[in-house]
C-alpha cells in the first residue's frame, strides 16, 4: 500500500483499481425476469471515493455486490468488472475466493448481522486471515487483530480482542467491520450504507475514519448510500442511479453546484437542510400563539426510568430526573444519540415501559404506578410509528388488516363493513390506491409501509401520536414524502406527536419545540431555531457541527471549524 493519496492528476495514469464495463444483472423470478443492472460502465481510481447513490431498486447494491460476486445463483450477470486487473464476471470457486479480502473487500450496511455472535472479534478478524494465510498461528492471529484494531482507532484492542459483538456500540461494530476489510490489506473496499443508523456523532466519527484510511494507505473506496450529506462529506466523485443505468456521473462539487439530469435534481431537493424550513419558525404567529396556550398531554417532572440489575450487577438508570411538555396540536421532537434515553421515554408514554421515579401525566393519567387495566382505555388515545414498519407487521395479515387490528382490539362494536370504509379512509389520508388493503406487508416497498404504519396509527383518531425514528432508513425522496405527509395530517387532525429522532434536519423541518437529551438527562430544549441555531449546550453544538450538509463546500468549512472548536477532525 502506497502511504498517501494518489494526486487527481496522476490517477490517469495508472490502471484504475476498477473498470465496470457494460454490466448487466438479470434475476429470474416468479414473476417473470427482472432486469437489475443495465448496461452499468464506472471506473474508480487509485485512493478515489466514488459515490453510488440512487433509491431503493436503483441497482446501486446489485452494483456493488457484483463487484465481489456476491450475486445469488438466480442472477445472470454479463459485461466485465475488472478488480486491478482481474475479471470477477464468472469467476468462482478458489480464484473468486483468493480476490475478496486480498483485493476487494466490502463493509456491509448492518455490522450486527453481518458478524457471528457466538465468535469473539479476534476470531472473527482471524477467519479472512486463516483463509488467506493458513500457516499463521493463534499468537500471530491474535496480534495481527490487535493491529487491526487500533488502526481503526477502537480503544484497548489488547482487550477488546477477546468480547464478542453483543459488547459493542454500532459504530464500534462498524469501525470492526471496517478493520476486517482492511486485515488483508485490500485496496479497494465497497462500503453498503456504512453510516444509515448511526447518530450524528458516530457517524462522524466513521467518516474521518474512511477518509484516514484512504489518505493512509491510498485505498479506494465505493460508497453506496442515501445520504447525500455524507457524499457531501466524504466521495470525490458521485455516480446517480436509477432504474439499474447510470444516468449521471460527475465530480462531487461539480454535481451539487451544477446537476445536469432532473432526477439528480430531484433528489437534491428531497434532502431536509438544517435551518432552511424550520417548522416553528413556518408557522403562522396566531397558530404559534394557539400552541403556547394549549393544554398539555403530556408533562413530565423530575422522571426517572430504571433498569433493575440482574446477576449481581447495579440497577441501570435511562433517564435522569427529565422535565418536559407537549401541549395539544404540538410537534416535539426529541434528539440525541443512542443509548441517550430517547426511546425510553416514548415508550414509557405509551405505557410499554414502567416509571421509576417522578411524575408523568399522560392524556390526564399518572403513569407512575399505574396498572395495565386502567391505562389500556387510555391507550387507544395514543397512536405509535415505529421505526422499521417490516418487524412491527404481522407478515400473515393483509395491509387491511393491519391497519384494522386496533379497531378489532379497541372498538369491538364495529362490523366488517365499517371497518373496511375505515381502511379505505386511511389508505385515502395516507395517499395509497385501496387496491393496497389486499397485499401482504412484504409486497410493499419500504416507504409504503411507513405509509401504512402511519395509517394504522392514526385509525383510533388519536390525540398524541409517538413516531420513533421513522424515516431514518428511508431513501430521501421517499422520506421526504412520508415527512410531507406527516406534517399535512398533524396539521389536519390537530394530534400532538413525539417525534423522535437523531437527524437534526428532520426534527428542524417538522418539529415545534425540541429537547435534547445526553445519557438520559435533558440538557436543553426549546423551539426550533433557539435550540438548533443558537445551541446553548456544548452537546448541541457537537451535535450540530457533526452534521453533514448536503453541499461539499459549506461542509468542507463546517468541518475546519468543526476541528477548531472540538479539536482533531470530525471523526
Amino acid at each position: 500500500m502506497t502511504a498517501a493519496t494518489p494526486r487527481a492528476e496522476d490517477r490517469a495514469r495508472v490502471e484504475p483499481r476498477l473498470a465496470i464495463r457494460d454490466l448487466d444483472v438479470h434475476f429470474a423470478t416468479d414473476a417473470g425476469d427482472v432486469h437489475a443492472v443495465d448496461g452499468v460502465s464506472l471506473e474508480v481510481a487509485s485512493g478515489e471515493i466514488l459515490a453510488v447513490v440512487g433509491e431503493s431498486g436503483s441497482g446501486k447494491s446489485v452494483t456493488a455486490r457484483s463487484i465481489l460476486g456476491l450475486l445469488p445463483e438466480t442472477a445472470d450477470a454479463t459485461g466485465a468488472v475488472l478488480v486491478s486487473g482481474t475479471d470477477v464476471v464468472g469467476l468462482r470457486g478458489a480464484r473468486l475466493r483468493a480476490l475478496r479480502g486480498e483485493d476487494v473487500s466490502m463493509v456491509f450496511q448492518e455490522p450486527s448481522s453481518a458478524m457471528n455472535p457466538v465468535y469473539p472479534i479476534w476470531w472473527q478478524i482471524g477467519e479472512g486471515l486463516r483463509a488467506h494465510r493458513p500457516k499463521l498461528t493463534r499468537r500471530q492471529i491474535r496480534a495481527e487483530a490487535v493491529e487491526a484494531l487500533a488502526s481503526v482507532g477502537v480503544p484497548d484492542p489488547e482487550e477488546r480482542i477477546d468480547r464478542y459483538p453483543h459488547e459493542f456500540s454500532g459504530g464500534q461494530k462498524q469501525r470492526i467491520m471496517i478493520a476486517m476489510a482492511l486485515a488483508l490489506g485490500a485496496e479497494l473496499i465497497v462500503a453498503d450504507e456504512p453510516t444509515t443508523a448511526l447518530d450524528v456523532t458516530v457517524q462522524a466519527e466513521i467518516l474521518g475514519l474512511l477518509r484516514d484510511v484512504r489518505d493512509r494507505f491510498g485505498t479506494s473506496i465505493i460508497l453506496i448510500t442515501h445520504n447525500m450529506g455524507v457524499v457531501a462529506d466524504l466521495s470525490d466523485s458521485v455516480a446517480v442511479m436509477r432504474h439499474g443505468k447510470v444516468i449521471e456521473r460527475a465530480a462531487t462539487r461539480e454535481l451539487f453546484a451544477s446537476p445536469q439530469q432532473d432526477y439528480t435534481k430531484q433528489l437534491l431537493a428531497a434532502v431536509p437542510h438544517l435551518g432552511r424550513n424550520s417548522a416553528w419558525s413556518a408557522l403562522p404567529p396566531e397558530r404559534q400563539q394557539a400552541i403556547e396556550l394549549a393544554e398539555p398531554v403530556v408533562t413530565a417532572k423530575d422522571l426517572v426510568i430504571e433498569y433493575p440489575g440482574r446477576l449481581g450487577r447495579p440497577a441501570f438508570r435511562a433517564v435522569h430526573g427529565v422535565d418536559l411538555q407537549i401541549r395539544a396540536g404540538e410537534v416535539y421532537g426529541l434528539v440525541g444519540e443512542s443509548g441517550s434515553g430517547k426511546t425510553t421515554i416514548g415508550r414509557a408514554i405509551a405505557g410499554l415501559e414502567r416509571t421509576s421515579g417522578g411524575s408523568l401525566q399522560v392524556l390526564g393519567h399518572e403513569m407512575n404506578g399505574i396498572r395495565e387495566k386502567a391505562f389500556r382505555p387510555v391507550r387507544r388515545r395514543i397512536g405509535f410509528v415505529f421505526q422499521d414498519p417490516a418487524t412491527s407487521f404481522n407478515p400473515h395479515l393483509t395491509i387491511a388488516e393491519c391497519i384494522a387490528e386496533p379497531l378489532v382490539v379497541h372498538e369491538k362494536g364495529l362490523g366488517a363493513a365499517q371497518r373496511e370504509a375505515k381502511v379505505q379512509e386511511l389508505l385515502d389520508a395516507v395517499e395509497l390506491p385501496g387496491a393496497y388493503a389486499r397485499r401482504y406487508p412484504h409486497e410493499l416497498s419500504g416507504g409504503q409501509r411507513q405509509r401504512v404504519s402511519l395509517a394504522r396509527a392514526l385509525v383510533l383518531g388519536p390525540e398524541l401520536l409517538i413516531a420513533d425514528e421513522p424515516t431514518s432508513a428511508l431513501d430521501v425522496s421517499v422520506q421526504a414524502t412520508v415527512l410531507e405527509l406527516f406534517r399535512e395530517l398533524q396539521e389536519h387532525l390537530g394530534f400532538a406527536a413525539l417525534f423522535i429522532s437523531h437527524d437534526l434536519a428532520v426534527v428542524d423541518s417538522l418539529a415545534h419545540r425540541i429537547g435534547v437529551l445526553l445519557r438520559g438527562e435533558l440538557v436543553e430544549q426549546g423551539h426550533g431555531p433557539d435550540v438548533l441555531h443558537d445551541p446553548q449546550h456544548p452537546y448541541t453544538r457537537r451535535l450540530i457541527a457533526s452534521l453533514p450538509v448536503p453541499d461539499p463546500v459549506e461542509q468542507a468549512q463546517r468541518r475546519a471549524r468543526y476541528a477548531e472548536e472540538f479539536g482533531g477532525t470530525a471523526r
